[in-house]
């Protein structure tokens, strides 16, 4: 099943596992709307078929839903009940921090055997380099402020553009030296009126007819109407335009990379089933498939690669 969010490249995943199971002898179900559909009994028999002709889908075929019922003690049973009447006896979800939170909460309540796949664009999983989706947001980002910058550098003006993020800024940062941006305003590095005053100083410079400063939604930032409101106020010679992109990163056709990733993990999560792992999850780091338990890969923070933040300094000038 998917659940939360969803990511380019979570039809790849569906498919590969689908596959996978079968290859190896297993009878496949799909749930459909997550957590909320397996409590409604939202579940079907998956063939090869299922999943012919979806690997370059957006989006999800399974569906996707929020479920505050699940968190519930009772929705929690409903839930187990329906995978007890399906004879299910493990389960792969794919999806984010809370979709990982849910599962690790469910296998420990039960003694279920679940595996995870990490899909989210935010990429903001600890214990793995990249997340299934993440590739796809960024592209799109990319290209986006590329052609925001035609406008910026038509009008001269000081561009803050908002990416999904909430509260990790792999989006923002990444985004932001890939597309030739100015700066980064992200949630691990707390915004103070001096860093805006330092950013405004080095990246609309004479030299420089235009400015663009991707912004990670997120309560510390402020996101990139908060941060224009302080511009207004504070540096009121500034043209300033805010662009949020939304709902934009989440769509299109996974990129080639995510299509490999959310393959390969597919197929790994079937193979940690038959070696009888449970409640971890998939992740990749250098390049190699390794095993993430639940705990740590929803407790720990995914660090910023303070790096990264030199290069865009340097880059930017």
């Amino acid at each position: 099943m998917t659940s939360g969010g969803d990511a380019p490249g979570m039809n790849a995943a569906i498919r590969a596992v689908t596959r996978a199971s079968i290859a190896n002898g297993m009878t496949v179900k799909g749930i459909y709307r997550g957590y909320k559909g397996l409590i409604s009994n939202e579940i079907e028999d998956f063939k090869t078929q299922n999943v012919s002709n979806i690997i370059q889908r957006g989006g999800t075929i399974l569906k996707t839903a929020r479920s505050e019922e699940f968190k519930t003690p009772e929705g929690m049973q409903k839930a187990y009940d329906t995978l007890m009447k399906h004879n299910i006896d493990a389960l792969v979800v794919i999806g984010g921090d809370g979709s990982l939170t849910g599962a690790r909460s469910f296998a420990h309540k039960y003694n279920l055997p679940i595996v995870g796949l990490p899909g989210t664009i935010d990429n903001d999983l600890y214990g793995t380099d990249t997340t299934i989706g993440y590739d796809t947001a960024l592209n799109t980002i990319v290209e986006c402020v590329d052609k925001i910058r035609d406008t910026a550098s038509s009008h001269e003006r000081l561009f803050f553009i908002e990416v999904m993020g909430r509260d990790a800024g792999f989006l923002a940062l990444n985004g932001a030296i890939a597309s030739g941006a100015e700066a980064a305003i992200i949630p691990e590095i707390s915004l103070h009126k001096d860093q805006l005053a330092e950013m405004i100083e080095t990246g609309f410079r004479k030299s420089k007819n235009s400015s663009i400063v991707l912004v990670a939604e997120s309560e510390v930032t402020g996101g990139a109407m908060g941060v224009a409101e302080r511009v207004k106020n504070e540096y009121p010679q500034f043209d300033v335009r805010v662009s949020i992109l939304g709902h934009l990163q989440r769509g299109g056709s996974p990129s080639a990379q995510d299509r490999i990733l959310a393959t390969r993990m597919g197929v790994a999560a079937i193979d940690a089933l038959l070696e009888d792992q449970r409640n971890v999850m998939i992740g990749i780091q250098n390049d190699e498939i390794v095993l993430v338990p639940f705990v740590k890969a929803i407790k720990n923070d995914k660090p910023i690669d303070p790096n990264l933040l030199n290069v865009l300094r340097i880059v930017s000038m």
